[in-house]
């Protein structure tokens, strides 16, 4: 079985306050312990001021918890912000939402990098991104360690966020506050896209203005020592399914095997998009279970 806890992604934006805590209820039911603080319950919080005392008291109630989250993203909310007039903004919400990480007993979050296969983004430099990047970090990080969360940065499949990038900008922060999320989707396309013409990862890396993807098979190897989380979800390598594992062609007895050997990690995360592939509570819980059993 797995050594680490595992968390349930579930896409809440399209919930009503009504149903919530039935599907919370259903995850308990189904034999699940944890939940994932997405991005989108942190934007409710911020929008509907004590909806996280509200939140706290519906887990509770259905003999649950979180245990990680995720920062909004996006453009004008990633730490490469691309847009001067944006960025201070951009990194007064990624404070506030380290306090909600506080304030929810949540003590890891995922804060992308960014991206850079839009425009202004796909015309500056890739080095000016990770310069970006690192300015962020110097200002979130005395944050992070004032409320005991711990960022972790996220392979994706552009330029910008490739496990080679990441570790360059870990090796800048050595406190213990910043480590990596794995996302083994992302890993896919990256190694497995290479064979889809059409897919995520060509497409990404030629708007960003570069014909050939740098392909990588080794991305777990790479940011093992310092992955504190992971995101599990299976794909072809076309695009980011986010599907059910074995229903794509991620490698996960290797994946598993090198995860249990991670020194930092904290939690295994599903984040396999339920709604989106019409899969059942039960049949999600039950597929992690079965992927604890191989490790």
């Amino acid at each position: 079985m797995f050594r680490v806890p595992v968390t349930y992604f579930f896409d809440f934006v399209s919930v009503t306050d009504r149903m919530r805590p039935y599907i919370m209820a259903e995850f308990a039911a189904a034999g699940a312990k944890h939940l994932v603080l997405t991005d989108a319950l942190i934007q409710q919080i911020i929008a509907k001021p004590g909806l996280e005392d509200e939140l706290l008291r519906e887990m509770s109630d259905a003999g649950l918890s979180f245990l990680d989250a995720h920062a909004p993203f996006g453009p004008v909310l990633d730490m490469n912000c691309p847009f001067p007039e944006k960025r201070a903004m951009m990194i007064t919400r990624a404070k506030l939402a380290l306090e909600i990480c506080n304030a929810m007993k949540v003590d890891t979050i995922t804060i992308h990098v960014g991206n850079n296969h839009f425009d202004p983004a796909a015309a500056i430099p890739a080095a000016v991104h990770t310069a970006r990047v690192k300015e962020a970090l110097a200002e979130l990080l005395p944050v992070a360690e004032k409320n005991g969360v711990i960022i972790c940065i996220e392979n994706i499949w552009f330029q910008v966020n490739t496990p080679d990038v990441l570790n360059s900008i870990k090796a800048e922060f050595p406190t213990d506050f910043l480590g990596f999320c794995y996302d083994s989707g992302h890993a896919n396309i990256m190694d497995r896209g290479r064979d889809y013409a059409t897919g995520n990862a060509w497409s990404g890396w030629r708007k960003a203005g570069i014909a050939v993807p740098e392909w990588e098979d080794k991305a777990l190897e790479k940011m093992l020592p310092q992955t504190v989380i992971c995101h599990l979800h299976d794909n072809t390598g076309w695009n980011d399914a986010h599907d059910l594992p074995g229903r794509g062609n991620v490698d996960w007895p290797k994946i598993l095997k090198l995860l249990d050997a991670a020194p930092r990690l904290k939690l295994i995360q599903s984040e396999v998009a339920p709604q989106r592939k019409l899969i059942s509570i039960p049949d999600l819980v039950a597929k992690f279970e079965e992927l604890g059993r191989l490790v």
